[in-house]
């Protein structure tokens, strides 16, 4: 079951983080420059630092979502620098994934997520048909997850609902965009890449049993 009020109290300190910019973009503007650093995945080092990794993860999205603006994007970076895969390139393509082409559709927090499955079990999993089945069911369990977690999957009924309290759909008008970036939009709805990449980190750790 959801709990909202779990749910609000982070989405308040969300709106009233201090967020160090400048390291942030730091962060970002090397992985642009140099792309994502590949990695040699250890798995007994990893089961065993699970929380650590979920942790850091979890505070990555959310610090790029709120410097890109854009969820399905900060949850692919944080997801794709954990684990040492992808490149900026699929993280440009992600750019209109943000409620799917902001449709008010599938949230970021889930495509962002999905993407780095198909990265990840394509890398680790089995070979063929049955790392695709594997992929697959670790993405239908997350999204089941993430809409448990948070009671919702689409980005507006996630605005209205759980971040911000309005309906809005950011990206269909400037006039929405304002109301949302004035309400402090972007900082709150930091919360959903940030609990949809602790799931998703989670399930790719796991796999690694």
């Amino acid at each position: 079951m959801t709990d909202y009020a779990a749910l609000k109290k982070k989405v308040d300190e969300l709106a009233e983080r201090e967020w160090d910019v400048d390291a942030i973009q730091a962060r970002v503007n090397k992985l642009f420059a140099e792309g994502i650093p590949k990695k040699k995945l250890d798995p007994k080092e990893i089961l065993a630092n699970r929380e650590q990794i979920l942790d850091r993860v979890q505070q990555r999205a959310e610090e790029y979502n709120f410097l890109l603006k854009n969820c399905a994007q900060g949850t692919a970076l944080a997801l794709m620098e954990e684990f040492g895969q992808g490149s900026m390139e699929v993280l440009q393509a992600l750019a209109l994934f943000p409620g799917i082409g902001s449709t008010g559709d599938l949230c970021g927090g889930i495509t962002g997520s999905m993407v780095n499955f198909g990265l990840f079990f394509g890398r680790y999993g089995k070979p063929g048909p049955e790392g695709m089945k594997q992929g697959m069911a670790a993405a239908q369990n997350f999204i089941a997850d993430f809409e448990a977690k948070i009671g919702f999957k689409h980005c507006t009924d996630i605005i209205e609902k759980v971040t911000v309290g309005q309906r809005l759909n950011p990206g269909r008008s400037d006039t929405e965009m304002a109301t949302f970036a004035a309400e402090k939009g972007f900082e709150k709805c930091s919360l959903v890449p940030g609990i949809g990449v602790r799931l998703a980190a989670g399930y790719m750790i796991d796999s690694m049993k």
